[in-house]
């Protein structure tokens, strides 16, 4: 295989491992190179980051190799994840707030069951955002955290209090998730001018 392919070929099997990482021999094994070969890929792909100013840094933590950002980008990083008016929801986002804003409070595992997906990244989402927030806990195994909407959700939405949400005239089927969507995404266009035409990003 070319050296140059190999390296390119390891920088995306990094990207794809994400927080978890790969060791070496797993690369070895999943490219069928030599594992000396493909640690000296590495140390070169390391050194080409550094040495080419990139926004990641190629780095070992036990045992295992992955990517990361840069330590002094941090505050950009930041504002990005804690700034709610610069970026609009996501699908995903849109139909987890539609969730707890009308069945609220919920707990996560009833939001993934409603959806039929894990809503593990959403809900931090829209945590950060301040859209949501812990409202207690579940009497269930485990105490499972209790999640409702916010003052913020109500200021975003133009909305005096959760009664005034667009109401379904009738949800003959209770798990309408797609109607609920609707309806918080209508409100969400016709609120943008009180937000000032700002969008949220999940």
């Amino acid at each position: 295989m070319d050296y140059l392919k190999l390296k390119s070929i390891i920088e995306g099997l990094l990207f794809l491992a994400g927080e978890e990482g790969l060791s070496a021999k797993q690369i070895a094994d999943i490219v069928e190179q030599q594992q000396e070969l493909v640690e000296k890929s590495l140390e070169d792909l390391k050194q080409d980051m550094e040495q080419g100013g990139r926004g990641l840094q190629l780095v070992r933590i036990a045992g295992n190799y992955q990517l990361a950002t840069l330590p002094e980008h941090a505050p950009y990083f930041e504002k990005l994840a804690y700034s709610p008016a610069r970026a609009s929801l996501s699908q995903a986002a849109l139909e987890t707030l539609a969730i707890v804003a009308y069945r609220q409070p919920i707990t996560r595992v009833e939001i993934e069951d409603i959806r039929g997906v894990k809503s593990e990244r959403a809900i931090h989402t829209l945590v950060n955002k301040e859209l949501i927030e812990e409202k207690g806990r579940a009497e269930a195994i485990g105490r499972p955290i209790l999640y409702g909407t916010t003052k913020s959700f109500l200021d975003y939405f133009g909305l005096g209090s959760l009664t005034d949400l667009p109401q379904p005239e009738i949800f003959e089927d209770s798990d309408n998730l797609e109607e609920e969507t609707q309806l918080l995404f209508e409100r969400l266009e016709s609120s943008q001018p009180a937000a000032n035409d700002s969008d949220l990003e999940a």
